[in-house]
């Protein structure tokens, strides 16, 4: 059991087999022209912001990314995995989920295209994970060792600072993340947690008519809900003409203070 765990530990290391189940491994170190197909995206990825394109592939060649891919609904890492590695969302949603003794599950955080996950394990130096990150639609993730980032190598590469401000700023942007569901959360009511999500959600497009990321089930999820009791709810609220929806689209009509 005690060496089952530690071949599962980190990004780079060995995998348990659990977690080979439905995804396959693209490259361990990335060849050069794969990884080409990425550079734009990465130039547009929070965590290499301020580093010239020219940079990038001195900077590949240091840290020796790979990349991996899962289907939907796999988990990429479990709770008490040792994390040693950030991950780059290329392509897909992960999400960032807690689970009781029970198996229920509670949604922390959303983690969509250009988005990176496990910096706050990583920096925490303790790097047991308290969470699980599940892959919420087919992805394909690249992995850095947080080692490689935080330590030059012995070219001095200038980019190590500028990745490691990103990564303070990344993790930041991340515990605002937790309060705005824990604002979520701490409301009394479902109706007043439905409503102040969806205010929230409003505020971030800019507009009374958006689409949400989660569906019903990841909404209730995230809501710490019944799945039943919420969609319930929403119909009441749109019978009451406080919200409008189809699907994962919906309208505010009435103001919320």
């Amino acid at each position: 059991m005690g060496s089952e765990r530690r071949e599962a530990s980190g990004y780079g290391r060995g995998v348990h087999p659990r977690l080979l189940e439905g995804h396959k491994v693209l490259s361990e170190d990335l060849e050069r022209d794969k990884m080409k197909e990425y550079i734009d995206l990465l130039m547009e990825t929070p965590l290499f912001g301020n580093i010239k394109k020219e940079e990038l592939d001195s900077m590949l060649t240091c840290l020796k990314p790979y990349v991996k891919s899962f289907k939907k609904g796999n988990y990429i890492t479990h709770s008490g995995d040792d994390i040693k590695s950030v991950g780059v969302v290329l392509q897909g949603t992960v999400q960032m989920v807690k689970e009781d003794i029970w198996g229920n599950k509670t949604i922390l955080a959303i983690m969509t295209e250009k988005s990176v996950f496990g910096e706050t394990f990583v920096c925490s130096r303790s790097y047991n994970s308290t969470v699980s990150f599940q892959a919420a639609a087919d992805c394909t993730v690249m992995f850095l060792s947080f080692e490689r980032i935080l330590h030059s190598c012995h070219r001095a590469c200038s980019f190590h600072n500028t990745l490691i401000d990103n990564v303070v700023i990344l993790i930041a942007q991340k515990n605002i993340q937790l309060m705005e569901k824990l604002e979520v959360t701490s409301k009394k009511s479902l109706r007043e947690k439905i409503l102040t999500y969806l205010s929230r959600e409003a505020q971030r497009n800019g507009s009374m008519y958006f689409e949400v990321p989660l569906g019903r089930i990841e909404l209730s999820d995230y809501l710490c809900a019944d799945r039943s009791a919420l969609t319930r709810e929403l119909s009441r609220m749109k019978a009451e003409g406080l919200i409008d929806y189809d699907r994962n689209t919906f309208r505010l009509y009435e103001k919320i203070d």
